[in-house]
């Protein structure tokens, strides 16, 4: 049986960590300061003014699926560039030729993109207190669930920064497609202010399942059970952790 190469994959993490913080304006402070928009638009603008469940004003409502469409976008974004970058420079060499199996280069920079997303996440949070009174009901819960939910993107992003063969397909499949999910997956309505037909269509979304379920992790309540959010979770985690263990059995965008 394979042992992990502790080693090397703390080597990748901690690079990913360095390339964070060389652009941390770009990859840290720009997605906050543009997060914190809308607390001042729809939070603290008519947040207050409007309920949309009992007890919680609109502002309340909108915090969870803005931390989780924040921390999803940023885990996604360098998980994706981390590993595409050394393809585009030729560098991907002395990864493959590394004593590495692909179980550590994926952890590496997936644990890379979910801390840094995990950090844009509670930069946002802290940001949302200036504007809005908020608690979080189940603190543990909320602090599993987004963790899981960041590191399903990473991987995603991973996926992605091996398909792409170029940056405009880099950056294709969270234009056409995260970035639609992401706003068509509750962050700004209840499944109840939709049609009957739209509901039945959002419960494909599996971004739906990610907010409601941190939405529950602040309110208590939720229109999914919470343990069938988190077993969505864990069903994409497989099965992307399958796929990339067959690109990187067919060596699928590995050569430079």
């Amino acid at each position: 049986m394979h042992s992990i190469n502790f080693i090397g994959l703390w080597t990748i993490f901690a690079r990913e960590m360095h390339r964070t913080k060389q652009v941390l304006f770009q990859a840290v402070l720009s997605p906050t300061l543009s997060t914190v928009l809308y607390f001042v638009v729809f939070g603290a603008a008519i947040g207050t003014n409007v309920f949309v469940l009992e007890n919680i004003s609109y502002g309340q409502f909108i915090v969870p699926g803005l931390i989780v469409m924040a921390v999803i976008t940023n885990a996604l974004s360098a998980s994706s560039s981390g590993i595409y970058f050394p393809r585009f420079t030729g560098t991907i060499t002395d990864l493959i030729v590394a004593p590495l199996s692909y179980k550590e280069i994926v952890l590496g920079y997936a644990l890379g993109g979910t801390a840094r997303a995990l950090f844009i996440g509670v930069l946002v949070y802290i940001s949302s207190l200036f504007f809005i009174d908020i608690i979080i009901s189940h603190p543990l819960f909320a602090i599993i669930f987004i963790i899981l939910s960041a590191f399903v993107f990473s991987l995603l992003g991973i996926v992605i920064g091996i398909w792409a063969k170029d940056f405009e397909r880099l950056a294709l499949i969270p234009l056409i497609i995260i970035t639609p999910l992401s706003f068509l997956g509750g962050v700004f309505y209840t499944l109840e202010m939709l049609p009957p037909l739209w509901q039945k269509i959002t419960l494909f979304n599996p971004i739906y399942y990610i907010v409601d379920g941190f939405r529950y992790a602040f309110f208590g309540n939720s229109t999914t059970e919470p343990f069938f959010s988190l077993l969505v979770l864990f069903g994409i985690i497989f099965a992307l952790w399958f796929l990339l263990a067959h690109m990187f059995s067919k060596g699928y965008g590995m050569k430079a």
